[in-house]
């Protein structure tokens, strides 16, 4: 505002002079304004400077051409070049970019082209000893006709090696996991050492029966070969179900790879209380089964779900060893669930101390007195890596259930 006040004269503000003092007026305005302006961009542009030079990130112009005009420290050491290579021009991107690169620094071009910047994504530069450096880059253009921009690059070398490191440790622990597993299962196999001569034993005493009965149909006069063709089918059909037990041993023991098969869990159940019907009758316990019909197939691994099976049945007859012959009774059920297949392990044996509940699935917490703590521990984890859930709770009147779900397998679900 400019205010001009005489009161020594009249009619001194005359139309000219206050044409030429609005000029004046307008021009000083201008000038003020421009002041400002330049004002405002001196201390936008500090504020640009000291934010390329923290090096922080990496900071870098290039022209639309592809070559580097400017950049900041962090990135020139980032990428093992000096400010003297971008005096001479030695800093292209192309020659920054891998070759499986190349296209989507094409298309982050277009990106530029089409909105004016670029998202950030990850992707890998070469450095000038022609070692690769993994980045997170965004860019954006400078103004309308995009021949400048400018790109933020931030290096991922280290969060690289520390998701590496922690895939390595990944794989050591699950190789753990399998190594212990194995080992579980091993164990828990040397103690059904009667029930595994058992189911082999009988195919076999089978056979032998038949083989002699044979030979008296051969001996007979005349010979009875028809009897004979059905002894010797029934010797075929005893050998091969002795091998059928030694093949599902072998699986228990083998050690292998997990799968993701469709299993048949009613399957997999019935084989696994064959297994464990020796040492069920030794103990006196009553083994019942309540399976569902229809049941989807569950995806995982036949072996691993058997070995829990075994283990929760074993420990079931174990439990049960301190109560009356009368009473021990285990029941194995199976159900359909909303998203997949629950089965439950329930015996009549003492059941949970109130303090042992929380407790039981900690490794190396145990109630037995020669036992390791590490079984049901163990059978958590590769419930849990078939993506269920394996709890316990008291059953009533007395004793324990164990329950574990398994998600279906995805060619049963659709």
């Amino acid at each position: 505002m400019l205010y001009l006040e005489n009161s020594l004269a009249s009619h001194v503000f005359t139309p000219g002079r206050i044409a030429v003092l609005k000029l004046l007026a307008s021009q000083a305005a201008i000038a003020l304004e421009n002041a400002r302006l330049y004002g405002d961009v001196a201390e936008r542009e500090a504020k640009i400077r000291r934010l390329v030079d923290a090096n922080i990130i990496g900071i870098f112009i290039s022209s639309r051409k592809g070559g580097i005009i400017e950049a900041n420290d962090a990135f020139l050491k980032m990428m093992g070049y000096d400010r003297e290579d971008i005096a001479a021009g030695n800093m292209r991107l192309a020659d920054l970019t891998p070759p499986e690169w190349r296209a989507s620094a094409a298309r982050s071009l277009v990106g530029i082209d089409t909105t004016g910047a670029v998202q950030p994504y990850e992707r890998e530069y070469l450095r000038k000893d022609g070692s690769r450096v993994p980045v997170l880059i965004g860019s954006a253009a400078f103004d309308e006709q995009q021949d400048h921009g400018v790109a933020f690059v931030l290096d991922l070398t280290e969060r690289k090696l520390v998701e590496a490191e922690a895939r390595e440790s990944e794989r050591r622990y699950r190789e753990t996991q399998l190594e212990l597993a194995h080992a579980n299962r091993v164990a828990t196999m040397g103690q059904l050492t009667a029930s595994i001569a058992h189911e082999v034993n009988q195919p076999i005493a089978a056979a032998v029966t038949y083989a002699s009965a044979a030979r008296r149909f051969l001996s007979a006069k005349p010979p009875n070969y028809r009897e004979v063709d059905n002894a010797l089918s029934l010797i075929v059909k005893e050998g091969n179900r002795a091998g059928e037990v030694v093949g599902r041993i072998r699986a228990l023991i083998r050690k292998a790879p997990p799968r993701k098969d469709a299993v048949v869990i009613n399957d997999a159940i019935l084989e696994v209380i064959a297994l464990t019907r020796t040492e069920a009758a030794e103990n006196n316990a009553s083994v019942r089964t309540q399976l569902a019909e229809g049941l989807p197939h569950i995806r995982g691994d036949r072996v691993q779900l058997q070995q829990v099976l075994l283990n929760l049945i074993i420990n079931a007859i174990e439990a049960m060893r301190d109560v009356g012959e009368g009473e021990r009774e285990l029941l194995i059920r199976s159900r359909n669930e909303p998203d997949g297949v629950s089965v439950e392990v329930r015996d009549s044996g003492p059941g949970f101390a109130q303090t042992d509940l929380g407790r039981v699935f900690e490794a190396f917490y145990t109630t037995k007195p020669g036992g390791l703590g590490l079984g049901l521990s163990i059978c958590r984890s590769i419930i849990e890596a078939h993506n269920g859930q394996l709890s316990a709770s008291p059953n009533v009147p007395r004793g324990a259930i164990f329950r574990f779900t398994a998600p279906a397998h995805p060619a049963a679900a659709s």
